[in-house]
């Protein structure tokens, strides 16, 4: 992909807190949105954000439920984290990707939660005072085109249940696949990069971070011997 003008080189794309926290990880987006990957403005988020905190408590602290990336770097400030389990919504690589970890020419795969069976995780608490701050940075990251959905859920831990915001694919997004076949999503995470990196290291990351906190995710497994 060239740069807008020449010569120009564009910084590196590597998703950080603080690139979250001033903006330069929209902007990067921004610059190189196209009409098969809009970004939503400041407003649209910031309402989108404020809807979801509608259905929050306010002065408690907040979880978020991480399946992905979130678990190998969450960039976001927590009090605490904790392995848990949603039930009724499952991982899965349904969401087709043109930016980050693919191209318009080479779409990659995003992992997402979608309907049915049951996901281990990570749960992550923010503390009451910083819910806000923190989960507009989240916003920035996971709800910035479209294809997410936000949703609280139930979080059963070791040490109790949990309500936390997590998300969804929405279904009704043009970059929805639905469920792919284990050698068409194989075939895809093996070719596709961006400016995140490729999408194998995306997966072998996520892969990573599920073996090292004990969860054992039967689709990725049989993803990854294909891979393999």
């Amino acid at each position: 992909m060239s740069d807008a003008g020449a010569g120009k080189r564009r910084e590196p794309f590597v998703i950080t807190r603080e690139r979250l926290l001033d903006g330069r990880h929209l902007d990067a987006l921004r610059a190189r949105a196209t009409p098969d990957f809009t970004v939503r403005s400041d407003e649209e988020l910031a309402a989108s954000l404020e809807a979801a905190l509608a259905e929050h408590r306010p002065g408690e602290d907040a979880w978020v439920f991480g399946y992905g990336s979130l678990m190998w770097n969450p960039a976001f400030l927590h009090e605490e984290h904790r392995l848990g389990t949603v039930r009724g919504w499952h991982r899965s690589f349904c969401l087709r990707m043109t930016r980050g970890r693919g191209t318009p020419d080479c779409p990659g795969l995003m992992l997402a939660l979608d309907r049915g069976g049951l996901c281990r995780g990570m749960g992550f608490r923010i503390a009451a005072e910083r819910v806000r701050e923190e989960l507009l940075l989240v916003w920035r990251r996971e709800m910035l085109s479209g294809a997410y959905l936000a949703r609280w859920v139930q979080v059963e831990t070791e040490a109790g249940r949990v309500r936390a915001v997590t998300f969804v694919a929405n279904r009704a997004h043009p970059r929805y696949l639905g469920r792919l076949a284990d050698e068409a999503t194989a075939e895809r995470i093996r070719i596709a990069a961006g400016e995140l990196g490729t999408c194998r290291d995306y997966f072998d990351r996520t892969v990573t971070a599920l073996d090292a906190f004990g969860i054992r995710d039967a689709a990725l497994s049989r993803i990854g011997r294909l891979l393999a």
